[in-house]
């Protein structure tokens, strides 16, 4: 069933289970979570969390998934909500907030009119059934690739390693998380169709991490400069 959802374009892609902290300073988002606060205890305060594809946001085009400000903006198809779990005001009017994704969903249409903020018509994206057990045999796989990359990443990894969860699909989105990887990377891993289909990816990707890890250990940057930073709003 489709669904209206209030959508936060941004620069990065968050996955279900995954915290993304935001500090929100535009009015039209201050507008957005004074509506969210201010929902009947019960009902979720979620909105989508989608990438931008193209360009950067300003204000509205025409055309499904496209941002409003310039027709060189757009948005990516799949997204993920993020339900509000903090929030903070500033004494300027400003907000930190906390923020955990809850599930995925595909974005049909975008309205740049209705509210201050764009909202999105969206089909939600549950997790298929059928390839439970695929995803039960490249879990250990995969668990096992990422340990070695997060060895090489950095050397205390012993109690991150021990916390590392067993369940495929939890693991699959904290892997496509925490990977230094590209948006693209991360948004096709979000999109994938199942916990199997994304546990290969990841598979792949961690092994040509690993491979340029080891190729760059010598050089004297520090890791941490490989990482991809998060956007702020």
């Amino acid at each position: 069933m489709d669904q209206r959802l209030p959508v936060f374009p941004l620069g990065t892609v968050l996955f279900p289970g995954l915290v993304l902290p935001l500090h929100i300073f535009e009015e039209r988002y201050r507008e957005l979570v004074r509506h969210l606060v201010s929902l009947p205890d019960g009902t979720p305060r979620e909105f989508g969390v989608v990438a931008i594809s193209r360009g950067w946001e300003t204000l509205p085009t025409a055309g499904p998934s496209s941002v409003p400000g310039s027709s060189d903006v757009s948005l990516h198809e799949v997204g993920c909500t993020a339900e509000l779990r903090q929030v903070t005001e500033l004494p300027d009017g400003k907000y930190d907030i906390v923020t955990v994704g809850r599930r995925r969903f595909r974005v049909i249409d975008v309205d740049a009119d209705s509210t201050p903020y764009l909202t999105a018509n969206v089909e939600w994206l549950p997790e298929p059934a059928g390839q439970e057990e695929i995803a039960n045999l490249l879990a250990p796989r995969v668990l096992s690739v990422f340990r070695q990359y997060l060895s090489l990443m950095r050397a205390d990894t012993d109690e991150a390693t021990e916390q590392l969860p067993d369940d495929p699909t939890v693991l699959s989105h904290l892997v496509a998380a925490t990977t230094a990887l590209t948006l693209d990377d991360r948004q096709r891993l979000l999109a994938a169709p199942d916990t199997a289909a994304r546990l290969r990816a990841e598979l792949r990707l961690l092994s040509r991490e690993a491979a340029l890890l080891n190729q760059v250990r010598a050089v004297p940057v520090p890791l941490s400069e490989l990482a991809v930073p998060v956007s702020p709003n």
